[in-house]
């Protein structure tokens, strides 16, 4: 019937595409189907079958949750590089400022940069064992 098609293809409309998705979603069709059919063969209309399955059937607020949380987490790894690599840039003219500014004579900027490298250069390399999988 294809209200109650329409009325279940509603509810499902905002969760990503997935096989579990599609099973439920015929699952939970084929159960209101067979509600109207024993409703009209209780002697309701078919219209007034329809709409108290629909009513009786509720809201599918559990299994929403459930499949939003069986979704895959996404990779963020490339993010997190981007990130990394402005931090560490921002953070390096800093200090590079910073030594020239207060201090021409003596160049220690040389120190800190070394220890902001390694956080972009770990990024790249979990980014890329990331990628490889």
């Amino acid at each position: 019937m294809k209200q109650i098609e329409q009325y279940v293809d509603g509810l499902f409309a905002e969760l990503p595409d997935s096989d579990m998705k599609q099973e439920l979603r015929d699952e939970i069709v084929e159960n209101l189907n067979e509600k109207v059919a024993d409703l009209m063969a209780a002697g309701k209309a078919e219209e007034d079958a329809v709409n108290k399955a629909i009513v009786e059937f509720g809201d599918i607020a559990d299994i929403r949750e459930e499949l939003l949380a069986q979704q895959p987490e996404k990779d963020k790894t490339g993010l997190a590089l981007g990130f990394s690599l402005w931090g560490s840039a921002l953070i390096i003219a800093l200090v590079v400022f910073i030594n020239l500014y207060y201090s021409p004579n003596i160049i220690w900027c040389v120190y800190p940069i070394f220890a902001v490298l390694w956080w972009p250069l770990a990024m790249f390399y979990r980014w890329l064992s990331k990628r490889k999988k």
